[in-house]
């Protein structure tokens, strides 16, 4: 196993990362919605996550309906930390595919101070 690079973001918004580790995932501008649930509780669906591994596809029964997921976890730490719609079977979620589900209750918000104090 060789060494993982892991990407920094930038931002004028959130940034928010692993709650264990700190490591950067996504920001508040890739949020699409967060009005989903995850296995922890509230969830949001982004267009962008980075720093993360993925988990084996599975067909998963959502109160959305079946769909085929791959769970995500830290590519530091490991934690899980939500997964990604590979595929829709019902095509009013069609929309979701590829994009990624983090459980807010996993997440932190790393901001930098100064920019948190200016926005």
């Amino acid at each position: 196993m060789g060494f993982s690079y892991r990407t920094y973001l930038e931002s004028s918004s959130s940034i928010y990362a692993c709650g264990k580790c700190k490591t950067h995932l996504s920001t508040a501008e890739s949020v699409i919605s967060k009005q989903f649930q995850g296995k922890h509780g509230p969830a949001f669906l982004v267009e962008t996550v980075v720093n993360i591994e993925l988990g084996k596809a599975e067909d998963r029964e959502m109160t959305s309906g079946l769909h085929r997921v791959k769970d995500i976890s830290c590519i530091k730490c490991s934690m899980m930390l939500g997964w990604t719609y590979v595929k829709a079977y019902n095509s009013d979620n069609k929309y979701k595919e590829g994009k990624f589900i983090l459980e807010k209750k996993l997440l932190v918000d790393v901001t930098p101070k100064l920019e948190r104090e200016t926005a």
